[in-house]
C-alpha cells in the first residue's frame, strides 16, 4: 500500500517508516520544511497548505505527532500549544483524506482519554474522564470527524507510555535512576499502561493492514501495572535500588496540575480492541519491555 505519514521523524515516526517499508508498503513523509527527497512531500499545518500529489494514489494516511506534554510546564501559552499542535495537524489531514478519497486515516490520541480511572480495568468502550489531557484527547479525535464523516475509516490510536531505548519516557527516568535516586510516586498504586515501541510501531502497521478495525483502539500492554510494580522492575532491569518514595503532596506543590495528572493519575487501559482483531504482542508483560528497553 501507499502510506503518508506525518510525525515521521519522531521516536514512533522513525520506527513506523522502517517497519512500513520492511512490509513492503510505499511510504511518503509529510515535512515543514523545503523536500529535499523522494519520499517527502512539505506541509504547513497552520496554512492549510499540503503539496499538490502528496494523496495520489494513497491507501492511509497516519497521523502522529504533536509537542511533548511533560517537558515544559503547563503555563497557559503551553497549554494552548499542546492543543493547537494536535488539533490544527489533525483537521488538515482529516480535510485532505475526505477531499482525496483516501480510504483510511489512523490518527494519534492517548490513555490520557480516560482522565484518572482508578483501579478498574478500561477498554475502549468506557467513557472519558475529567482533566487537562482528557480535554485534549476528546478534541484530539474529535478532529478527525471530517474524514469519517466522509466514509473513511477513522482509527484512534490511543497510545500508553511507550518504552524505548531510544527516548520516551524512560529518557530522562534513566538518568535519575542511574544516581540512585528513583522513587515511587505517591502511593504507588496508580496503574499505569505501558506499551514497548516495538508494540506501538506493529500496532499501527496492523491497524493500516486490517480493514476490520476501526474507531478507538487502546494501544496498550496486554498486562498494565502500577506505579509501584513498574519502580520495582525498572529498579530490577537497571540494577539500582528503589529505596524512595515522592508523596503525592510533594509532586503537587512543585509540578501541579503537570504533576497531578502524568505522575498520580491513573489508567488501566487494556487493549480489547487488538487482542479481538487478532494482534499479538511482541512484548506481553512490563518486564519484557523494559528488558529490550534497558
Amino acid at each position: 500500500m501507499r502510506v503518508v505519514v506525518a510525525g515521521s521523524s519522531g521516536l514512533i515516526g522513525t520506527s513506523l517508516v522502517s517497519a512500513l517499508r520492511a512490509a513492503g508498503h510505499d511510504v511518503v513523509r509529510l515535512v515543514r520544511r523545503a523536500p529535499s527527497a523522494p519520499d517527502e512531500r512539505g506541509w504547513d499545518p497552520p496554512a492549510g497548505r499540503i503539496d499538490d500529489g502528496t494523496f495520489d494514489g494513497a491507501d492511509a494516511v497516519v497521523n502522529l505527532g504533536g509537542v511533548g506534554i511533560g517537558d515544559r510546564p503547563w503555563s497557559g501559552s503551553r497549554k494552548q500549544a499542546i492543543r493547537d499542535s494536535r488539533n490544527v495537524p489533525t483537521e488538515v489531514l482529516a480535510r485532505a483524506v475526505a477531499e482525496h478519497g483516501v480510504p483510511t486515516l489512523v490518527s494519534g490520541s492517548a490513555v490520557g482519554y480516560y482522565g484518572d480511572a482508578g483501579d478498574r480495568a478500561v477498554t475502549e468502550s468506557a467513557p472519558s474522564g475529567g482533566g487537562f489531557l482528557a480535554d485534549v484527547c476528546r478534541d484530539w479525535e474529535a478532529a478527525t470527524a471530517s474524514a469519517s464523516e466522509a466514509g473513511a475509516r477513522v482509527v484512534l490510536l490511543r497510545t500508553g507510555l511507550v518504552l524505548s531505548r531510544s527516548g520516551g519516557l524512560l529518557a530522562p527516568m534513566k538518568v535519575v535512576w542511574r544516581l540512585c535516586l528513583g522513587a515511587r510516586l505517591g502511593t504507588g498504586r496508580q496503574y499505569m499502561s505501558w506499551v514497548s515501541v516495538d508494540d506501538e510501531v506493529g500496532a499501527i502497521v496492523f491497524a493500516i493492514e486490517h480493514p476490520e478495525l476501526s474507531g478507538p483502539v487502546n494501544v496498550t500492554g496486554p498486562t498494565p501495572v502500577t506505579n509501584r510494580e513498574l519502580t520495582r522492575t525498572l529498579a530490577k532491569a537497571l540494577g539500582r535500588p528503589a529505596p524512595f518514595a515522592v508523596p503525592a503532596v510533594v509532586i503537587r506543590s512543585v509540578l501541579g496540575e503537570m504533576g497531578e495528572e502524568m505522575l498520580l493519575f491513573g489508567q488501566r487501559a487494556v487493549p480489547k480492541a487488538l487482542l479481538d482483531a487478532g494482534f499479538r504482542h511482541r512484548h506481553e508483560t512490563v518486564t519484557e519491555a523494559l528488558a529490550a528497553a534497558v
